[in-house]
């Protein structure tokens, strides 16, 4: 299990955990079994390491759901979702014979009666604690949740899938409220104007923000270069777990976590930043060894050039050889000299060339401050390059929401120039999130102003910002245009618009639990959340000192995640079926 993180949403959850299921754990000075349902596996894993758990009494974590060998002088705690196969398999450990000499029960959410009520009728007897503790969200990061469902995305957009929609939006709701109680917080809630808000409107001390995924199509499609967002587009990142091969050719992987400081320190950086942090933290190290061939060049990288990276990668790998005694030191820097290094190929291969045409195609300005006339003369050399067929949907899209829509004559030209005739429903179904694909007077098809950021930019290939990072820092300054926002509780008094800078401006870190004095702003996107969301809510939260944003969804995007689920919006259930669920079938 990963071990928890020092702050942030993480703690909180584990700090729940303690107060609740081994607060009880300690009253008995007996071993225990821990057994969990792939959810709260997740769940512990996330905050929790194994030796967290040992400390507690906790001697062994099983799956609820495999066949284990009954401890009957054991007592075994139960941390599961409250759902027909949960319930069903802790019944199945008590009848007809009892595997273990009680059962401490903890559903995440709240149990509805008829499963309450067969788990009482049999096993009954065995249950000394049932409780609900109302955790029914991850935690992901300091101030990043998912409700562990990227299935929600199709039943919620999809067509097809409308008599699951309302039964989708309030699960989310209810995991919404479990975080809420764990955060000890009532918020008031905003919603966007094609939201609806049921909820009365009054001062809070904590906001709610939701949004859908249609509000800003821009962020999720467009290559970005902070290095999560580009790893975990370029590279194929499967459940956080980075796979590389290392210079002897043996096959290795890395959790990328908050367990990783390195990772934690670069996340949110650029590209060029990565690039020239790397070396001097190797400097530093190598610095203590006295010895020439320890010395690192420092390096300069701007705007544009990158040309110098791949090369010193190279170097640094050879000085790690050289240096032995640095070599445990130095093995925390090798993952992410090899993930940057990955990125870096990418970068100089295809997505160099992408950006700035992309850029233009979203920002609607040329690196001059120019705006694009033409936005057809900025896609057409992208279409006449052999990039892959999806870096070509990506920037037919972009310039697509650059137009609010395009005619049905266009639209039809730019796929049969894509090659995507058969595959056209990568760009049709966008229709689904409320996106303008084809022109329309509607008044919901006005692009929201944006903020003018062009004193911030630093890169010229990293022009874009997303949307909510706008929003949120209009909420914290109480500026969110009504006819946008109709829907909205009064602005907490501790934010006051006071202290509200630009989150790209230099600020001296301080310690999570040092600056959280304030209030919090939870921002919810329907829809799932791209990398470069997580980052603003990071960066507004260490500019603006009154408020904490934390930022949640059914789930964490890509790029080609997101177009894989717009694809299959128009299919029928039977036509979205997993290779597992096929073999099921």
């Amino acid at each position: 299990m990963a071990a928890g993180s020092d702050h942030g949403l993480n703690r909180i959850v584990w700090k729940r955990i303690k107060d609740t299921i081994i607060t009880d754990c300690r009253k008995s000075e007996v071993w225990k079994i821990l057994i969990l349902d792939p959810f709260t596996t997740k769940l512990l894993s996330s905050c929790c390491k194994m030796s967290d758990l040992m400390s507690e009494k906790i001697t062994i974590v099983e799956d609820l759901y495999k066949s284990r060998e009954p401890v009957l002088e054991m007592k075994a705690i139960y941390f599961m979702t409250p759902t027909a196969k949960c319930v069903e398999a802790l019944i199945a450990d008590f009848k007809p014979k009892p595997k273990y000499k009680a059962a401490y029960v903890y559903f995440t959410d709240y149990c509805p009666d008829e499963l309450f009520n067969n788990m009482k009728l049999y096993c009954a007897k065995y249950i000394r604690v049932c409780k609900e503790i109302n955790i029914s969200f991850m935690p992901q990061e300091a101030q990043v949740f998912t409700c562990d469902n990227p299935e929600a995305f199709q039943s919620i957009y999809s067509p097809h899938c409308q008599d699951k929609k309302k039964k989708t939006l309030e699960t989310l709701a209810d995991q919404l409220v479990t975080l809420c109680a764990t955060l000890d917080e009532y918020p008031g809630l905003i919603t966007h104007l094609l939201c609806i808000s049921p909820y009365s409107q009054g001062k809070t001390q904590a906001q709610l923000l939701i949004v859908e995924r249609g509000f800003d199509p821009v962020s999720p499609i467009l290559h970005e270069l902070t290095y999560q967002a580009m790893a975990y587009d370029l590279i194929d990142i499967q459940s956080d777990t980075y796979k590389y091969k290392s210079k002897d050719g043996a096959e290795k992987q890395a959790l990328l976590n908050e367990d990783d400081m390195l990772w934690v320190k670069l996340r949110h950086k650029h590209i060029a930043e990565v690039s020239e942090q790397i070396p001097k933290m190797v400097k530093e190290i190598s610095a203590n060894k006295k010895q020439p061939d320890g010395k690192v060049k420092s390096l300069h990288i701007f705007n544009k050039d990158f040309t110098f990276f791949q090369i010193t990668i190279s170097n640094l790998a050879q000085m790690m050889k050289k240096m032995p005694s640095f070599r445990k030191q130095l093995t925390e820097k090798t993952v992410h000299l090899q993930l940057a290094e990955d990125c870096m190929k990418h970068f100089s291969n295809n997505v160099e060339k992408l950006c700035k045409a992309e850029q233009d195609l979203a920002v609607g300005l040329d690196v001059d401050g120019q705006k694009v006339k033409d936005p057809m003369r900025t896609l057409l050399p992208v279409l006449l390059h052999p990039y892959s067929t999806h870096d070509k949907i990506r920037a037919v899209l972009l310039y697509i929401f650059s137009l609010n829509g395009t005619t049905d004559e266009n639209l039809s030209k730019l796929i049969q120039h894509v090659k995507i005739e058969d595959q056209r429903e990568f760009i049709l179904n966008w229709k689904e999130l409320g996106v303008p694909i084809i022109t329309s007077s509607s008044i919901f098809n006005r692009k929201p102003p944006r903020r003018d950021r062009s004193q911030e930019e630093k890169y010229n290939l990293s022009r874009w910002t997303p949307v909510i990072k706008d929003v949120m820092e209009d909420a914290v300054e109480n500026k969110l245009d009504t006819r946008e926002w109709p829907h909205q509780s009064e602005c907490p008094a501790a934010w006051n618009g006071s202290g509200a800078v630009s989150a790209r401006q230099k600020h001296k870190a301080s310690a999570q639990d040092e600056r959280r004095t304030g209030s919090r702003l939870i921002i919810f996107v329907i829809g799932g959340i791209t990398y470069s969301e997580m980052r603003s809510a990071y960066e507004v939260t260490q500019a603006v000192k009154s408020c904490e944003v934390i930022i949640g969804s059914s789930h964490i995007l890509t790029p080609t995640s997101l177009l894989d689920d717009i694809k299959v919006l128009s299919k029928g259930p039977m036509e979205v079926f997993t290779i597992d669920e096929r073999s099921n079938a």
